[in-house]
């Protein structure tokens, strides 16, 4: 029982690990842009940051201010965003930044070309350069390509995990699909069909989180671990972690294998 429980968590981790050196640019739909970048002492000092979301919304992405209502899915989890900062690098004579984008787990995922301005009037000197900046965003032609995985699984409640059968191999013999079903490891990521649950609420603790319903009652108790959205569930052998915006709980009463779906507020 114990070493399916670790195979599964080794499996996520490394999905996890994976998916962050497989991005670009064009699979994020979202960009967070700073309310204040760090050379300024004012929220949107010169309009900096209002300029870069408009220039980010030109090139047809969904764009928000770190200070702005979120959608839930970015509410919940930041990774489905790029962060955008803009940096100075300016001289005695000239004004020059660069563009950042970096994922959820700060990594640099695209730096633009330095932008220059010898304007001497600050918003227009600023506005300047991170226009001219920009030009290499532009010229990335972004255009927004979802990951989706090839192998989507499911799983019957007697614990086996069942991959489906892709179209492409429709006219698969039977004998071949029941050697795909017999198939022990999971080699995708699970994604369930069903709706979550309910809501739950994450309230700190020393190691991790209680996740409560509005009752309220303790759900899970989670403890941490060393990947962003993954938690061990104290007491129970199993995982809880994220997916698209929703947390998906994995684990064993008993011999079955038991898999929920929430939507948790932090």
């Amino acid at each position: 029982m114990k070493k399916q429980f670790l195979y599964l968590l080794l499996v996520l981790v490394s999905f996890n690990l994976g998916a962050q050196n497989e991005k670009s640019i064009d699979n994020y739909k979202y960009i967070i842009v700073k309310e204040r970048f760090d050379f300024l002492k004012e929220i949107d000092q010169y309009q900096t940051s209002s300029l870069t979301k408009f220039l980010f919304e030109k090139e047809a992405f969904t764009v928000f201010l770190s200070n702005e209502s979120m959608p839930r899915i970015l509410a919940g989890n930041k990774c489905h965003a790029l962060m955008a900062n803009v940096v100075d690098n300016s001289g005695m004579f000239f004004t020059k930044v660069v563009i950042e984008l970096k994922d959820c787990y700060g990594t640099t995922v695209f730096t633009s070309d330095s932008g220059k301005s010898k304007e001497k009037q600050y918003k227009r000197a600023y506005h300047e350069a991170i226009r001219s900046a920009f030009e290499s965003i532009i010229k990335l032609n972004y255009s927004y390509l979802p990951i989706r995985d090839e192998a989507l699984l499911s799983h019957e409640r007697n614990s086996s995990v069942v991959l489906k059968k892709p179209t492409a191999v429709a006219s698969m013999s039977k004998k071949d699909e029941i050697n795909v079903v017999k198939e022990p490891l999971i080699n995708a990521e699970i994604i369930p069909e069903k709706q979550p649950q309910e809501m739950l609420y994450a309230q700190s603790t020393p190691n991790g989180f209680q996740l409560v319903n509005t009752e309220p009652v303790v759900v899970f108790s989670l403890l941490k671990t060393s990947v962003e959205n993954v938690f061990i569930i104290e007491d129970k052998n199993g995982i809880l972690y994220e997916k698209d915006g929703i947390w998906i709980a994995d684990y064993y009463q008993e011999t079955q294998l038991i898999k929920e779906v929430y939507l948790l507020k932090f």
